[in-house]
């Protein structure tokens, strides 16, 4: 039985830029710093969240998105825990790749690059993270990677295979009715 969410609302921040993102190129698991845009990405999306509300920040421990959470911390002034769950999937094979057209094979369970984590593997490991996140003080907010992205939209019952921005916040609502989570993305600061 493929895991469900707790209905509680809350944050999800992509990294900032990294240069693999500039270049198009698939990172996964590889430990790839924010490039000066990403830090520049990761400081509006702090100005973005401050006055929201949040009290507890979570993060993947890759240094992009660690580091962006910490951008996120310092103006919130609150401290960041991690996660190993919340960690990228493991691309395997394409990490270090260009961005290929094998998404949808690979979300669909037709195709998984070698070496590579399923999506439904990388599902219900996200879903795992999101529910022991939300168990925390809230609200949370959530600071990961876009393929994790990609598999928490299946489990907010929107479509999975769409990109999401870097570094722009996303207030994830569980729904008054019905599967499908509202996903509303924040107006980001003027820099």
């Amino acid at each position: 039985m493929t895991p469900a969410l707790n209905p509680i609302p809350f944050w999800f921040l992509r990294h900032g830029e990294t240069d693999w993102n500039a270049e198009g190129r698939s990172q996964g698991r590889t430990d790839i710093p924010l490039n000066a845009v990403g830090l520049q990405q990761a400081r509006r999306a702090a100005l973005a969240m401050v006055d929201r509300g949040v009290v507890t920040i979570v993060a993947s421990p890759l240094s992009r998105a660690l580091r962006t959470a910490e951008i996120v911390a310092e103006a919130l002034q609150l401290p960041v825990s991690t996660d190993s769950d919340l960690q990228e999937v493991a691309f395997g094979a394409e990490e270090g790749q260009p961005m290929g057209d094998w998404y949808d094979d690979w979300i669909a369970g037709t195709f998984t690059p070698d070496g590579a984590e399923t999506f439904q593997g990388l599902h219900d490991r996200a879903v795992a993270a999101i529910n022991r996140a939300t168990a925390l003080p809230g609200p949370v907010m959530v600071v990961a990677h876009g393929a994790l992205f990609r598999a928490l939209r299946m489990a907010l019952g929107h479509k999975p295979n769409v990109r999401t921005p870097n570094a722009l916040p996303i207030l994830c609502a569980p729904p008054a009715r019905g599967a499908v989570w509202e996903v509303s993305p924040v107006e980001l600061p003027a820099m």
